[in-house]
């Protein structure tokens, strides 16, 4: 039997015991300082619920450093691009990359990596369990980017493999990582939906070396309904905290649907966590004990004990993916989302029944250990994803489909959760992607997002920024 940790769960009536925060600290805000454009006519087509340009789960679609914001896409012409602006500029430089986009498939996203020991720009593009494309800068690009020349030039050809090495040949959802010392790693999934594992690569400043799969896909898991016996896990994020630990919210997401209570649902269940201390060379379960070790065949897997830290079966739609955050403490927090149990016990239509009835919940350990969770009472009205930023003083913004945001402050215990902007006027698709190292570089909370279109009209895409409290 797996041990779960059982989490202490607040709806917003329900008040819980008050935060660490100082008296003197402000609460959650946000400021619109306006949009940019990115690209009047990014391609566009719906695929899995989503945008290729906007899949929220992208790691980094938008990112910042030393006073630039780089953002990457592909446009309706289908070229990979990727664009620089500095710091509050109105408009951006887009450079063309030499890749164009294979596939109408949403998954198949651009995601960017710096690799802080030689300043170069990394980017990976267009897989979905199969091969990927994968570029870097040449070093010292991003060191001083006001004197650097930003043009093709500037980026090596476009290769199959990490600069020789080749992973796998099914690879999907690539996230890459700074670690503390400033080498890059790269997450990603070998295999496929239901049958996949979890594996890490890293560059040390002159060459990229496979660390291995972590995560496993066998093992036995039942359900009131049925058995499966291969699953993947989905990663909510893979982040370093301030102290240097790596942490990872997950959910598994079974094979067979025999461990659902109608074909229409969707396999995922439960909401796991583990963390490593040695730059994920070992994974440790909430407890501390040692549940996998990288690159060997003791990975981390759906029957070892203490993964659990909010238990939900397969019948509520709980969505994959979703995101996560480390406080200035150290601590993680999680958004994670589904069909609450008072609108019933199984979800028979995925997609509708998640824009009916989905809502997205806080998880986050508190300052004795413990595990809580609040309800964010905003009806998300979409299947999609939602963000979760922590501002300087630890207060919690969710991004929530189309562009929303609700926050709740840290000296509340997280239990005022309201909507400070709802939207309006950008007519954004769904799911956003946040540029997760402004918040830090310079209090800004920034997102990409893409305009409603229809059938396969090219729309715009922009990037909207919000002042946090000083």
């Amino acid at each position: 039997m797996r041990r779960r940790t059982v989490l202490t769960t607040a709806v917003l009536a329900v008040v819980a015991a008050p935060g660490t925060a100082r008296a003197a600290d402000p609460g959650p805000s946000v400021t619109a300082r306006g949009t940019t454009l990115l690209d009047a006519r990014a391609i566009y087509f719906v695929s899995y619920d989503g945008l290729v340009n906007n899949n929220s789960f992208q790691k980094n679609g938008l990112l910042t450093y030393r006073g630039y914001q780089y953002a990457a896409w592909y446009t309706a012409a289908r070229n990979a691009v990727v664009a620089r602006r500095a710091l509050g500029a109105t408009t951006w430089s887009a450079v063309t990359l030499a890749h164009t986009l294979k596939s109408d498939d949403s998954h198949n996203v651009i995601s960017m990596g710096v690799s802080k020991t030689d300043g170069r720009l990394h980017l990976t593009m267009d897989s979905h369990s199969d091969g990927f494309f994968y570029v870097r800068s040449v070093a010292g690009l991003l060191d001083n980017p006001a004197t650097t020349a930003w043009s093709s030039s500037v980026f090596g050809a476009v290769q199959t493999s990490l600069d020789g090495l080749a992973l796998t040949s099914q690879f999907t959802y690539p996230q890459f990582i700074a670690t503390p010392e400033g080498r890059l790693q790269l997450s990603y999934r070998a295999g496929i939906s239901g049958n996949g594992r979890n594996a890490l690569a890293e560059y040390d400043g002159s060459s990229w070396r496979a660390l291995g799969e972590w995560s496993g896909s066998t093992g036995t898991y039942t359900s009131a309904h049925g058995s499966s016996t291969a699953r993947n896990m989905y990663l909510h994020g893979i982040d370093y905290d301030v102290n240097g630990r790596l942490h990872a919210f997950f959910t598994w997401r079974e094979q067979s649907n025999a461990v659902m209570c109608s074909g229409g649902g969707i396999t995922n269940h439960d909401t796991g966590y583990v963390y490593s201390t040695d730059r994920g060379r070992t994974w440790r379960n909430d407890a501390g004990t040692v549940v996998g070790t990288t690159g060997t065949a003791d990975t981390v897997s759906v029957t070892d004990s203490g993964l659990v830290v909010d238990p939900l079966d397969p019948d509520h739609s709980l969505m994959n993916q979703e995101s996560q955050a480390t406080d200035s403490a150290g601590r993680p927090h999680a958004i994670i989302s589904y069909v609450p149990g008072r609108f019933g016990q199984c979800t028979t239509a995925y997609v509708a029944d998640r824009v009916a009835n989905g809502r997205a919940f806080h998880v986050r350990k508190n300052a004795a250990g413990g595990w809580q969770k609040t309800e964010i009472p905003v009806p998300l009205s979409s299947s999609q994803r939602t963000r979760l930023v922590l501002d300087r003083y630890d207060n919690a913004y969710a991004v929530l489909p189309y562009g929303r945001i609700a926050a709740a402050s840290k000296g509340s215990g997280y239990t005022d959760w309201r909507l400070l902007y709802d939207g309006s006027g950008l007519n954004a698709f769904g799911e956003v992607v946040v540029d997760e190292w402004r918040v830090r570089a310079d209090n800004v909370l920034s997102f990409l997002y893409q305009e409603k279109s229809t059938g396969t009209t090219p729309s715009p895409l922009r990037v909207a920024d919000f002042a946090l409290p000083a």
